[in-house]
Protein backbone atom coordinates (compact mmCIF):
# COMPACT_ATOMS: atom_id res chain seq x y z
CA UNK A 1 0.00 0.00 0.00
CA UNK A 2 1.39 3.34 -1.14
CA UNK A 3 -0.54 6.17 0.53
CA UNK A 4 0.02 9.89 1.10
CA UNK A 5 -2.01 11.09 4.08
CA UNK A 6 -1.24 14.80 4.27
CA UNK A 7 -1.96 16.77 1.11
CA UNK A 8 -3.05 20.40 0.54
CA UNK A 9 -4.60 21.86 -2.59
CA UNK A 10 -5.76 25.36 -3.44
CA UNK A 11 -8.51 24.98 -0.84
CA UNK A 12 -5.72 25.71 1.66
CA UNK A 13 -4.57 29.31 1.82
CA UNK A 14 -0.90 28.40 1.32
CA UNK A 15 -1.37 26.33 -1.86
CA UNK A 16 -2.28 27.25 -5.42
CA UNK A 17 -2.26 23.69 -6.77
CA UNK A 18 -5.45 22.23 -8.23
CA UNK A 19 -6.72 19.10 -6.49
CA UNK A 20 -7.04 17.31 -9.82
CA UNK A 21 -3.40 18.01 -10.73
CA UNK A 22 -2.27 16.45 -7.46
CA UNK A 23 -4.45 13.42 -8.06
CA UNK A 24 -3.01 12.97 -11.55
CA UNK A 25 0.51 13.19 -10.13
CA UNK A 26 -0.34 10.63 -7.45
CA UNK A 27 -1.70 8.23 -10.08
CA UNK A 28 1.45 8.66 -12.17
CA UNK A 29 3.53 7.67 -9.13
CA UNK A 30 1.51 4.55 -8.50
CA UNK A 31 -0.02 5.84 -5.28
CA UNK A 32 -2.95 3.72 -4.13
CA UNK A 33 -4.58 6.23 -1.79
CA UNK A 34 -4.38 9.95 -1.17
CA UNK A 35 -6.00 11.97 1.60
CA UNK A 36 -6.59 15.69 1.24
CA UNK A 37 -6.16 17.57 4.52
CA UNK A 38 -6.98 21.23 3.92
CA UNK A 39 -6.12 23.85 6.52
CA UNK A 40 -8.52 25.28 9.08
CA UNK A 41 -6.94 27.57 11.69
CA UNK A 42 -9.41 29.63 13.67
CA UNK A 43 -8.15 32.62 15.62
CA UNK A 44 -5.36 33.65 13.27
CA UNK A 45 -6.45 33.42 9.65
CA UNK A 46 -10.17 32.76 9.90
CA UNK A 47 -10.95 34.59 6.64
CA UNK A 48 -8.44 32.40 4.77
CA UNK A 49 -9.68 29.04 5.99
CA UNK A 50 -10.86 26.25 3.74
CA UNK A 51 -14.26 26.80 2.13
CA UNK A 52 -15.83 23.52 3.18
CA UNK A 53 -18.65 23.49 0.65
CA UNK A 54 -16.40 24.22 -2.34
CA UNK A 55 -13.77 21.76 -1.07
CA UNK A 56 -16.22 18.89 -0.61
CA UNK A 57 -17.89 19.57 -3.97
CA UNK A 58 -14.55 19.35 -5.80
CA UNK A 59 -13.52 16.35 -3.71
CA UNK A 60 -16.68 14.47 -4.67
CA UNK A 61 -16.23 15.33 -8.36
CA UNK A 62 -12.64 14.08 -8.36
CA UNK A 63 -13.44 11.01 -6.30
CA UNK A 64 -16.07 9.95 -8.84
CA UNK A 65 -13.91 10.80 -11.87
CA UNK A 66 -10.88 8.83 -10.65
CA UNK A 67 -12.61 6.09 -8.69
CA UNK A 68 -11.11 3.34 -10.84
CA UNK A 69 -7.57 4.70 -10.58
CA UNK A 70 -6.98 5.79 -6.98
CA UNK A 71 -8.71 5.92 -3.60
CA UNK A 72 -9.29 9.50 -2.45
CA UNK A 73 -10.17 10.23 1.17
CA UNK A 74 -11.75 13.32 2.70
CA UNK A 75 -9.53 14.73 5.42
CA UNK A 76 -8.93 18.02 7.18
CA UNK A 77 -6.13 19.59 9.21
CA UNK A 78 -7.40 21.34 12.31
CA UNK A 79 -4.90 23.90 13.62
CA UNK A 80 -6.42 23.94 17.09
CA UNK A 81 -5.71 26.12 20.08
CA UNK A 82 -7.44 25.72 23.44
CA UNK A 83 -9.59 28.81 22.82
CA UNK A 84 -10.79 27.63 19.38
CA UNK A 85 -11.88 24.09 20.29
CA UNK A 86 -15.62 24.84 20.18
CA UNK A 87 -15.47 26.00 16.55
CA UNK A 88 -13.76 22.78 15.53
CA UNK A 89 -16.34 20.70 17.37
CA UNK A 90 -19.02 22.35 15.23
CA UNK A 91 -17.10 21.64 12.02
CA UNK A 92 -16.47 18.02 12.91
CA UNK A 93 -20.14 17.42 13.68
CA UNK A 94 -21.19 18.97 10.37
CA UNK A 95 -18.96 17.09 7.93
CA UNK A 96 -18.24 13.38 7.43
CA UNK A 97 -14.47 13.27 7.43
CA UNK A 98 -12.46 10.10 6.92
CA UNK A 99 -9.43 11.55 8.68
CA UNK A 100 -8.56 14.51 10.90
CA UNK A 101 -5.05 15.76 11.59
CA UNK A 102 -4.81 17.74 14.82
CA UNK A 103 -1.97 20.24 14.53
CA UNK A 104 -0.57 23.10 16.56
CA UNK A 105 0.39 25.96 14.23
CA UNK A 106 0.08 28.81 16.72
CA UNK A 107 -0.36 29.47 20.43
CA UNK A 108 -2.21 32.45 21.90
CA UNK A 109 -3.00 33.47 18.30
CA UNK A 110 0.71 33.94 17.64
CA UNK A 111 2.14 31.98 14.73
CA UNK A 112 5.43 30.11 14.71
CA UNK A 113 6.50 30.76 11.12
CA UNK A 114 6.46 34.54 11.70
CA UNK A 115 8.40 33.99 14.96
CA UNK A 116 5.86 36.14 16.80
CA UNK A 117 5.19 33.32 19.26
CA UNK A 118 8.88 32.82 20.02
CA UNK A 119 9.57 36.54 20.47
CA UNK A 120 10.40 37.53 24.03
CA UNK A 121 10.73 33.90 25.21
CA UNK A 122 13.74 31.75 25.86
CA UNK A 123 14.21 28.62 23.78
CA UNK A 124 13.11 26.54 26.75
CA UNK A 125 10.01 28.67 27.31
CA UNK A 126 8.62 28.50 23.79
CA UNK A 127 9.39 24.80 23.38
CA UNK A 128 7.68 23.91 26.64
CA UNK A 129 4.73 26.19 25.91
CA UNK A 130 4.26 24.54 22.51
CA UNK A 131 3.95 21.03 23.98
CA UNK A 132 1.84 22.29 26.87
CA UNK A 133 -0.69 23.69 24.41
CA UNK A 134 -0.93 20.37 22.56
CA UNK A 135 -1.46 18.55 25.84
CA UNK A 136 -4.17 20.97 26.94
CA UNK A 137 -5.97 20.62 23.62
CA UNK A 138 -6.04 16.81 23.50
CA UNK A 139 -7.34 16.68 27.07
CA UNK A 140 -10.34 18.74 25.92
CA UNK A 141 -10.80 17.59 22.31
CA UNK A 142 -11.00 14.00 21.11
CA UNK A 143 -12.38 14.10 17.55
CA UNK A 144 -9.16 13.60 15.62
CA UNK A 145 -7.18 10.76 14.06
CA UNK A 146 -3.52 11.67 14.51
CA UNK A 147 -1.32 14.46 15.85
CA UNK A 148 0.35 16.22 12.94
CA UNK A 149 4.11 16.89 12.75
CA UNK A 150 4.39 16.65 16.55
CA UNK A 151 7.71 18.49 16.95
CA UNK A 152 6.99 21.11 14.25
CA UNK A 153 8.34 23.91 16.48
CA UNK A 154 11.82 22.74 15.45
CA UNK A 155 11.23 24.17 11.97
CA UNK A 156 11.10 27.65 13.44
CA UNK A 157 13.83 27.72 16.05
CA UNK A 158 16.52 30.32 15.42
CA UNK A 159 18.64 28.87 18.20
CA UNK A 160 18.88 25.42 16.63
CA UNK A 161 17.23 22.19 17.65
CA UNK A 162 16.09 22.02 21.26
CA UNK A 163 16.88 18.54 22.66
CA UNK A 164 13.89 16.21 22.94
CA UNK A 165 15.26 15.02 26.26
CA UNK A 166 14.59 18.47 27.73
CA UNK A 167 10.85 18.13 27.08
CA UNK A 168 10.70 14.35 27.42
CA UNK A 169 8.16 14.29 30.24
CA UNK A 170 5.74 16.53 28.35
CA UNK A 171 6.13 14.45 25.20
CA UNK A 172 5.56 11.22 27.13
CA UNK A 173 2.40 12.63 28.70
CA UNK A 174 1.12 13.59 25.25
CA UNK A 175 1.93 10.19 23.77
CA UNK A 176 0.38 8.29 26.68
CA UNK A 177 -2.83 10.26 26.26
CA UNK A 178 -2.86 9.65 22.50
CA UNK A 179 -2.40 5.90 22.99
CA UNK A 180 -4.94 5.65 25.79
CA UNK A 181 -7.56 7.34 23.61
CA UNK A 182 -6.76 5.16 20.58
CA UNK A 183 -5.41 8.02 18.49
CA UNK A 184 -2.17 8.15 16.53
CA UNK A 185 0.65 10.33 15.25
CA UNK A 186 1.88 11.07 11.77
CA UNK A 187 5.32 11.10 10.22
CA UNK A 188 5.53 14.19 8.03
CA UNK A 189 8.06 13.97 5.21
CA UNK A 190 8.36 17.74 4.89
CA UNK A 191 11.37 17.31 7.20
CA UNK A 192 13.36 16.54 4.05
CA UNK A 193 12.17 19.70 2.29
CA UNK A 194 12.95 21.80 5.36
CA UNK A 195 16.38 20.15 5.49
CA UNK A 196 15.94 19.13 9.12
CA UNK A 197 18.48 16.81 10.69
CA UNK A 198 15.86 14.23 11.66
CA UNK A 199 12.40 12.97 10.81
CA UNK A 200 9.28 14.86 11.91
CA UNK A 201 8.65 13.85 14.60
CA UNK A 202 12.15 12.77 15.48
CA UNK A 203 13.26 9.15 15.72
CA UNK A 204 13.60 9.74 19.45
CA UNK A 205 9.89 10.61 19.71
CA UNK A 206 8.89 7.79 17.39
CA UNK A 207 10.79 5.29 19.54
CA UNK A 208 9.12 6.67 22.67
CA UNK A 209 5.76 6.22 20.98
CA UNK A 210 6.54 2.63 20.04
CA UNK A 211 7.96 1.76 23.46
CA UNK A 212 4.83 3.16 25.11
CA UNK A 213 2.68 0.87 22.96
CA UNK A 214 1.75 3.22 20.13
CA UNK A 215 0.61 1.52 16.93
CA UNK A 216 -1.45 4.03 14.93
CA UNK A 217 0.85 5.91 12.60
CA UNK A 218 0.27 7.62 9.25
CA UNK A 219 2.73 8.98 6.70
CA UNK A 220 2.16 12.17 4.73
CA UNK A 221 4.14 14.46 2.47
CA UNK A 222 2.42 17.69 3.59
CA UNK A 223 2.47 18.53 -0.12
CA UNK A 224 1.27 21.95 -1.21
CA UNK A 225 2.16 21.36 -4.87
CA UNK A 226 2.02 18.32 -7.08
CA UNK A 227 5.78 17.83 -7.28
CA UNK A 228 5.86 17.00 -3.54
CA UNK A 229 3.19 14.30 -3.62
CA UNK A 230 4.52 11.03 -2.17
CA UNK A 231 7.88 12.60 -1.36
CA UNK A 232 10.22 10.20 0.49
CA UNK A 233 7.36 8.12 1.87
CA UNK A 234 9.23 4.89 1.16
CA UNK A 235 12.29 6.21 3.01
CA UNK A 236 10.09 6.90 6.04
CA UNK A 237 8.65 3.39 5.86
CA UNK A 238 12.16 1.98 5.96
CA UNK A 239 13.04 4.16 8.95
CA UNK A 240 9.91 3.07 10.80
CA UNK A 241 10.85 -0.57 10.26
CA UNK A 242 14.30 0.12 11.71
CA UNK A 243 12.67 1.57 14.83
CA UNK A 244 10.56 -1.57 15.13
CA UNK A 245 7.19 -0.61 13.68
CA UNK A 246 5.55 -3.28 11.57
CA UNK A 247 2.46 -1.42 10.36
CA UNK A 248 1.18 1.97 9.26
CA UNK A 249 -2.39 3.20 8.85
CA UNK A 250 -4.85 4.65 6.42
CA UNK A 251 -8.32 5.74 7.57
CA UNK A 252 -11.95 5.19 6.60
CA UNK A 253 -14.68 7.16 8.38
CA UNK A 254 -12.29 7.97 11.25
CA UNK A 255 -11.31 4.32 11.77
CA UNK A 256 -7.70 3.18 11.29
CA UNK A 257 -6.89 0.47 8.75
CA UNK A 258 -3.56 -1.25 9.33
CA UNK A 259 -1.14 -2.15 6.53
CA UNK A 260 2.19 -3.91 6.61
CA UNK A 261 5.22 -1.68 6.21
Amino acid sequence: MFADYHVHSNFSDDSTCEMEDEIKKAISLGIDEICFTEHVDYGVKTDLNCNYEAYIKEFQRCKEKYKNEINIKLGIEFGIQVDTIEKFKEDFDKYNFDFVILSCHQVDNKEFWTYEFQEGKTQQEYNERYYEEILKVIKKYDEYSVLGHLDMIKRYDKFGEYPDENVKELIIEILKHVIEHEKGIEVNTSSFRYKLADLTPSKYILKLYKDLGGRIITIGSDAHKDEDIGHNIQIVKDELKKIGFKEFCTFEKMKPIFHQL
